[in-house]
């Protein structure tokens, strides 16, 4: 009977050693649940919104950008007709950038603002608050320059604005574009801005555009908005 018990005991010390030792065996069970569900976060907080663009990402955006959206078509549409554009590929950027801000709506909202004459004309601003708004959220990024040396502002040559003071970089403002008027060409601004497209159609609308009257300051007395769509 005692030695029942003993080996009663022993069995018993036995099964708990065991089992003991499997839980060792198994430490890697929980650690390995917690690293799953941590790789789950960091993947939820990679997965971004498609428009999370803002001035930290703005090359790293684009680029994304250009390779999901191959269009290279858009048409303007004012009170005056159309303007139908190229962009070009080699400016993926500048041509990423053109497509995001129509497909968010921006330009919508937004005018021809200056009417230099016999040079360009110039749009992607306004007064509207839904303008600013839309600014204020991207945080007024800039674009890398992709200046060609064999694209030339000729008559029709779709270019991006930018700021001339403090921007040695010739950094493009994303926002403000210009189509040249003079048909001639403008081809003092060549090796200074970025020129990403051209007017395929519609020059009968700019020289309309040309000819409204406008203040000493080069802004129309009568807004000429604009609404603009991708095509292909």
């Amino acid at each position: 009977m005692k030695t029942f018990k003993y080996l009663l005991l022993f069995t018993l010390l036995t099964f708990i050693f065991s089992c003991k030792k499997e839980d060792k065996n198994n430490t890697n069970t929980i650690p390995a649940t917690i690293k799953k569900e941590t790789v789950k976060k960091e993947q939820k907080k990679l997965n971004k919104p498609w428009d999370s663009l803002n001035h930290k990402n703005t090359t790293a955006f684009l680029t994304k950008s250009s390779q999901l959206n191959p269009e290279n078509k858009a048409v303007i549409k004012t009170k005056f007709g159309e303007i139908k554009l190229k962009l070009y590929d080699d400016t993926p950027l500048h041509r990423a950038n053109f497509i995001f801000l129509t497909k968010v709506g921006y330009f919508n909202s937004t005018v021809f603002y200056r009417i230099v004459k016999n040079m360009a004309i110039q749009g992607g601003d306004s007064d509207n608050k839904t303008t600013a708004r839309i600014r204020n959220k991207y945080r007024n990024y800039v674009i890398k320059p992709e200046i060609k040396p064999t694209k030339k502002h000729t008559y029709g040559a779709l270019a991006a604005a930018r700021n001339i003071e403090d921007n040695v970089g010739k950094f493009s403002s994303p926002f403000d574009f210009y189509i040249v008027t003079n048909k001639y060409g403008a081809h003092h601004l060549d090796g200074d801005y970025t020129i990403f497209g051209e007017v395929i159609s519609g020059y009968s609308t700019i020289e309309k555009i040309t000819k409204v009257e406008t203040t000493p300051d080069e802004w129309p007395v009568e807004d000429i908005a604009m609404t603009i769509e991708i095509l292909e």
